[in-house]
């Protein structure tokens, strides 16, 4: 990746920020386990709409959350950016899930070679609005936290950070991101439509990000693929082993789900 430092700026220029929050429920049928969907808020994105949720097995225990865009939310998007803080259901309590920070980069981000498309960033947060909002740069402290990493069991198996200080790959109010070394992401080879990436801020694995292309997701694509898991956890909650992007012919939605998920104990 060689001189370009990752999401520096974050390549954002935000022109909405919006919490959302008041999640309602409804039931939905899902077979095979018959699993209900509880939906957050519905907030404004492009021309349509975006959605958290969170879908529980019959006792309840959380199976999936994820996020919905309604067919229009891809047109009509801001040119200079978006940032919505979503909170997600109360059924997501059980899950290592906080909130979700879904950010539109018309331009992409640094580095250009590799995420330059425009693009999604849907980050799934382990930790809550606040603490987001304290990784900042005018912080004295902003450095040597960035430099502190979580000790290497509780990074998911083929994760790397790019070459660099710890402190200039961090990026203000997110935290610092890991890539999957498997993906061959070699500037100017690398095709970007979809990609997966961690993150981590003062020792603390703090979140999952999908990273998605609008010109990807107007193919309207299927996507399954199982989520690289660390060998350790540093809290007792449910967590995702899969990642599925689909389209919803039946309610004209995209969804990015994490999902299966599994109870995994503090270790």
């Amino acid at each position: 990746m060689g001189h370009h430092r990752l999401f520096r700026s974050a390549g954002l220029a935000v022109a909405a920020f919006v919490v959302a929050s008041g999640p309602v429920w409804h039931n939905a049928t899902a077979a095979p386990d018959e699993s209900r969907t509880h939906f957050g808020s519905t907030v404004a994105l492009g021309d349509g709409v975006a959605r958290t949720f969170t879908s529980v097995d019959p006792g309840g225990n959380p199976t999936a959350v994820g996020i919905r865009l309604s067919a229009a939310a891809l047109d009509g998007l801001s040119g200079e950016g978006t940032m919505l803080m979503l909170e997600l259901p109360e059924a997501a309590t059980a899950t290592a899930f906080d909130h979700v920070m879904l950010n539109w980069n018309p331009r992409g981000h640094p580095p250009d070679t590799l995420f330059g498309k425009p693009h999604f960033d849907l980050h799934f947060y382990m930790t809550d609005m606040a603490s987001i909002g304290r990784i900042d740069p005018a912080a004295p402290d902003y450095a040597t936290r960035a430099a502190n990493l979580p000790a290497a069991q509780y990074i998911p198996q083929g994760y790397i950070l790019p070459p660099g200080p710890a402190a200039e790959q961090a990026v203000p109010f997110m935290g610092t991101h890991w890539l999957d070394a498997t993906e061959g992401m070699i500037p100017g080879v690398y095709d970007f439509t979809e990609t997966f990436i961690n993150g981590s801020w003062d020792g603390n694995y703090t979140f999952m990000e999908p990273m998605i292309t609008r010109a990807w997701l107007l193919t309207e694509p299927t996507l399954q693929e199982e989520i690289k898991q660390p060998s350790a956890y540093q809290r007792s909650a449910y967590y995702p082993t899969v990642y599925t992007v689909r389209f919803d012919d039946r309610t004209q939605e995209f969804e990015v789900a994490l999902s299966e998920m599994v109870f995994r104990g503090e270790s």
